[in-house]
C-alpha cells in the first residue's frame, strides 16, 4: 500500500493513540444507529473505532489522496450503506445537502489548528445542529474556551471570558475532555492539544431571551474589538450605542462604568443587550 505523509499545508497530524481514540469514541456516547459526521479521518484510525459501536458515518476528507486509501480499507462498510466517504473542505458544508435533520447526528473532528474558530462558529450557528461535538483541538484553545476540572487556581483566577468561548456557550454547554501530548500524533505538531466537547447544543438562548441571533454577535464582536479598551468605549466606538445610554444602562445593572468586556460574563452581556434593546 501507498505510504502517504501528512500534508503540512493542511495541518494534517494524524493520531495514533489507542487510548485517546477510544475516549472520544466513549465521550460520543455512541450506540448503534446514531449518525456521525467525522471531519479528517485521514488514514481512519477514528472512523474504525466509530463503525465498531455500531453508529453510521459520513467522513468528509479534503486530501484527495486518502480518498482511495479509506475506500479501499471500509469497502464493506461502504457496500453495506454504513459510510459514505466525501471529498472536500469541512468549512464550506451544505447539511442540508447531506440530509442531515437537526438534532439527529454527532460531529467527531481532529481539526487542523487554523481551521478552529470558523469551523465552530459555521456548525454551532448552522440552521441544522448536531446534537454533539467531539473536537481534537489545540490545547491552548480549549483552555480558552473551558478549563479543565482540575485546573490551578491560578488558572481560574487569570481566567478571562472571550469572544470564542462566549460563542460556543451561547450554543451548548463545553467540557474539557482531555489534554493530548503532541507524542501522540504522526507528525508530531509544535504543541500539545485536548479534546473538547460541547453537548446539549441548541438556540435556545434566543428563543427564550426574545434576542436576535445576528444583531447579538455584532454587539458581542464590538464588544471585544479592543482588547485593552473598556467596553462602554468599544461600544460607543463601534457605534452600538451613545455612551450616555451606556452609562445609564451599566448604572442599573449595578456594573462598574470601566468595565472590560473580557470580566463580564454571559449573562452579563445578554442583560446589556435587552436593556439596549428597550430603547429601539
Amino acid at each position: 500500500m501507498k505510504v502517504i505523509r501528512a500534508k503540512k499545508s493542511l495541518g494534517q497530524n494524524f493520531l495514533k493513540s489507542k487510548k485517546v481514540l477510544d475516549k472520544i469514541v466513549e465521550v460520543s456516547h455512541l450506540k448503534r444507529g446514531d449518525l456521525v459526521l467525522e471531519v479528517g479521518p485521514g488514514k481512519g484510525a477514528l472512523t474504525e473505532k466509530i463503525l465498531a459501536t455500531g453508529a453510521s458515518l459520513i467522513v468528509i476528507e479534503k486530501d484527495h489522496r486518502l480518498i482511495p486509501l479509506l475506500e479501499e480499507k471500509f469497502k464493506e462498510e461502504i457496500e453495506k450503506g454504513r459510510l459514505k466517504i466525501l471529498e472536500g473542505d469541512a468549512l464550506a458544508l451544505d447539511y442540508q445537502k447531506l440530509n442531515l435533520k437537526n438534532k439527529k447526528f454527532k460531529v467527531i473532528a481532529n481539526l487542523p489548528y487554523y481551521i478552529t474558530g470558523k469551523f465552530l462558529s459555521n456548525i454551532l450557528s448552522a440552521d441544522i445542529q448536531p446534537q454533539l461535538l467531539v473536537l481534537m483541538l489545540q490545547k491552548a484553545v480549549v483552555k480558552r474556551i473551558i478549563l479543565p476540572k482540575k485546573a490551578s487556581k491560578k488558572e481560574r483566577e487569570n481566567f478571562k471570558e472571550n469572544l470564542l468561548s462566549l460563542s460556543v456557550k451561547i450554543y451548548g454547554e463545553p467540557e474539557f475532555v482531555m489534554p493530548v501530548s503532541r507524542k501522540n500524533f504522526s507528525p508530531a505538531p509544535k504543541v500539545d492539544s485536548a479534546v473538547l466537547k460541547v453537548s446539549n447544543i441548541s438556540k435556545d438562548f434566543f428563543k427564550k431571551n426574545k434576542i436576535g441571533e445576528k444583531e447579538f454577535f455584532i454587539f458581542l464582536k464590538a464588544a471585544f474589538s479592543g482588547k485593552r479598551k473598556k467596553l462602554i468605549k468599544n461600544l460607543v466606538e463601534k457605534k452600538i450605542s451613545s455612551k450616555k445610554e451606556l452609562e445609564d444602562i451599566f448604572l442599573k445593572l449595578n456594573l462598574n462604568l470601566n468595565i472590560r468586556a473580557e470580566d463580564l460574563k454571559l449573562e452579563d452581556f445578554k442583560n446589556i443587550f435587552k436593556w439596549m434593546s428597550r430603547g429601539k
